[in-house]
């Protein structure tokens, strides 16, 4: 298992990592991720919806993604809310500590999707949670130690040099554990290192002495490693661009979700992408995208308050293209119903107005990975829905896509605006082309993002390779396993 100091310290790249290492010596390797929470998620192989970061390590693993691998799944809807989904499929709405009541009846998902994916393959590397060290989670944690004690399992304590004090956080992280959680702890990796190595080795010398553990591998700091982020929206690998350029806004609204959908704008040699808190901060776009949203009608509002219709219709006017993707394409019709209070209170809220048409939010979720083409086009498509909303009306009759053997979308009668329920639909370089010409720039670079995958996947393998000490892993866990046989 990999347990960070800190969020963000790299434990989801360190597990895509070991997956793809282990995937190309053979061994029958998974993913696993007991809790996470993330408005980024993807659909599974078995209808289900995981988060996003362990989709992608088990694309490390050569495998499809199952529910199995992240059974508890929470996305947040305000500061103390979140949907619950066990196993894939939504629970319900819960409060902060309605979900800590919870753990115990979670902690059996937990263990059962752990006991099939531990018969089924010969590795499971699992994701820890923020950090083993907050106290205030501790009691009946099911995300970090509390499960790595109820299975046994040995535990790699990863930390960020990059942003200082990584001694610190090491050395204070073991000193928050019980004596057991200490002696789980069979190694450090001190992550995202760049420098003179020589000059951190007195300070890994003085780790190892204080500590009585070894440090497993300082890895670099990886400049053009692209990966799809685990959750917050990260612009890192987005293309730097000196020359004017074709400019895409996205609103960075509060509920943002599945932002993944814009990493092959952000890859794009060509394409500028800007994400404004208001309009305000730009001056212009080509192109206007409402992304997705887990809570569309806080959304809308935050949208009115910015003033982003106002940027909107003069969008239009000067005869810019808008987008909506999900939760953005409901925004895009005259109203929004929640008679099941789904997204809050019950009722109804107004919509944009731009398209003909209503949505419903249904107490079932769509979840579904598809296939298609453009409507009137044979240029394929390819993503998938996550959204609890049916929509209907007049503009639905000129969708934008085929999926399987059923529309999607809508496009407006003077093909200025669009809305589709598809995530991920730039993915396929032929469809980012045919989008991008839609809203008036005809460039043929779009990236292969399935290829530059494979690219960062590989690059972190041979990184491991190169930096990290397997042989001293293996001993160390040897060790481990028969400490916990006496």
């Amino acid at each position: 298992m990999v347990q960070g100091t800190t969020s963000d310290a790299g434990k989801s790249t360190l597990v895509t990592a070991l997956c793809r290492y282990y995937q190309r010596r053979g061994v029958r390797v998974a993913p696993f991720k007991p809790q996470n929470m993330a408005l980024n998620s993807a659909v599974s192989s078995d209808g289900g919806e995981i988060g996003r970061a362990q989709a992608v390590q088990a694309a490390a693993c050569g495998l499809p993604p199952h529910s199995d691998m992240n059974p508890v799944l929470l996305k947040p809807s305000s500061d103390q809310m979140a949907q619950v989904i066990i196993h894939g499929k939504v629970l319900e709405n819960q409060s902060a500590q309605q979900y800590h009541d919870y753990k115990n009846v979670a902690k059996t998902a937990v263990l059962t999707s752990w006991q099939r994916l531990t018969a089924a393959y010969e590795t499971v590397i699992v994701e820890g949670a923020g950090s083993p060290a907050e106290i205030n989670l501790r009691q009946g944690d099911i995300a970090n130690m509390g499960f790595a004690e109820a299975v046994d399992c040995p535990v790699i304590l990863i930390a960020d040099i990059d942003r200082g004090g990584v001694f610190a956080h090491i050395v204070g992280t073991l000193d928050l554990l019980s004596a057991s959680e200490q002696q789980r702890i069979v190694g450090f990796v001190i992550n995202r290192f760049r420098g003179d190595i020589s000059l951190l080795q007195p300070g890994l010398d003085w780790l190892e002495v204080r500590t009585g553990k070894p440090v497993l591998a300082v890895l670099p700091y990886l400049r053009e490693l692209y990966l799809e982020a685990e959750d917050a929206l990260s612009t890192r690998h987005a293309k730097q661009h000196d020359d004017p350029v074709f400019q895409v806004v996205v609103p960075h609204l509060p509920s943002f979700s599945n932002h993944t959908d814009f990493d092959p704008l952000l890859l794009h040699p060509e394409v500028n992408v800007i994400f404004a808190d208001s309009p305000a901060q730009i001056s212009g776009a080509d192109l206007l995208i409402l992304p997705g949203s887990k809570t569309v009608h806080r959304d809308l509002a935050r949208l009115r308050e910015q003033g982003w219709p106002d940027f909107i219709q003069r969008h239009l006017r000067y005869g810019g293209k808008l987008l909506g993707i999900c939760g953005g394409f409901q925004m895009l019709g005259r109203a929004i119903h929640d008679p099941h209070g789904m997204e809050g209170q019950p009722g109804s809220v107004q919509g944009l107005g731009l398209l003909d048409m209503e949505t419903t939010l249904q107490t079932g979720k769509s979840l579904r990975q598809i296939t298609g083409r453009f409507y009137r086009q044979h240029i394929p498509v390819a993503g998938y829905e996550i959204h609890m909303g049916l929509s209907t009306g007049q503009a639905l009759q000129q969708p934008m896509f085929i999926l399987g053997t059923e529309t999607d979308g809508a496009i407006s009668t003077d093909n200025q605006i669009a809305g589709t329920y598809l995530h991920g639909l730039f993915d396929l370089p032929q469809a980012c082309n045919a989008l991008l010409d839609w809203a008036g720039y005809q460039s043929r670079q779009a990236v292969d993002l399935n290829a530059q995958r494979e690219v960062g996947f590989n690059q972190l393998a041979d990184m491991l390779e190169q930096h990290f000490d397997f042989a001293l892993l293996d001993k160390v866990v040897a060790e481990f396993l028969s400490l916990c046989k006496q």
